[in-house]
C-alpha cells in the first residue's frame, strides 16, 4: 500500500498546481508510467513512484518514458534514502524528486522541462484525454467499454 499512498499524496501535490493526472498509463513500447499529469498549457508530466532500494536500481527502463514526457519525477515515500537518485545514472540535472505520503507530497528537486515535439505532444495527449474518458465512463457504466 506505500505506492498507492504516495500516488494519492503526489496526485493531491499536483491538483494543487493545476496538473490533472491518472494512475497506471501505457505508452507506446510496452512501458507504464505510475502517474501521468496534464497542465493547462498540454505540457506532460510523468512520475515513476519508487519504494524500495531494490525496486529504484533495477528499472532499467525508465529513460524510455522521457520520450513521452516535457517533465519527469522520482516518487518516493518519507523516510526513502534518495542518494542512488542523486546518481549520474538517474539524471539529476534532468529529473525531479517528490516526497509524499498519502496526504501530500513536496516537491525536493524540480525536473527540467524538455518540450515535447509536436506531434509526439499530439500523440500523447490524445491517449490521454482517451484513456481518461474510457476510466470515467467505466466508473458511470462499467459494463459500456472495458478500460484499457
Amino acid at each position: 500500500m506505500v505506492a498507492a499512498d504516495v500516488a494519492r499524496g503526489v496526485t493531491r501535490m499536483l491538483l494543487r498546481h493545476e496538473l490533472v493526472a491518472i494512475p497506471e498509463v501505457p505508452l507506446e513500447g510496452g512501458r507504464r508510467a505510475d502517474l501521468m499529469a496534464l497542465d493547462a498549457r498540454g505540457r506532460i508530466t510523468i512520475v515513476e513512484i519508487k519504494v524500495s532500494r531494490a525496486d529504484l536500481l533495477g528499472d532499467g527502463k525508465w529513460r524510455e518514458y522521457l520520450d513521452h514526457c516535457d517533465r519527469f519525477f522520482w516518487a518516493v515515500p518519507a523516510g526513502f534514502d534518495p542518494s542512488p537518485i542523486e546518481t549520474e545514472a538517474f539524471m539529476p540535472e534532468r529529473t525531479g524528486l517528490i516526497v509524499a505520503d498519502r496526504y501530500d507530497a513536496a516537491v525536493l528537486r524540480e525536473a527540467r522541462t524538455d518540450p515535447l515535439a509536436s506531434h509526439v505532444r499530439k500523440r500523447c495527449t490524445l491517449a490521454f484525454a482517451r484513456r481518461a474518458a474510457r476510466r470515467l465512463i467505466a466508473v458511470h457504466d462499467p459494463e459500456a467499454i472495458p478500460i484499457l
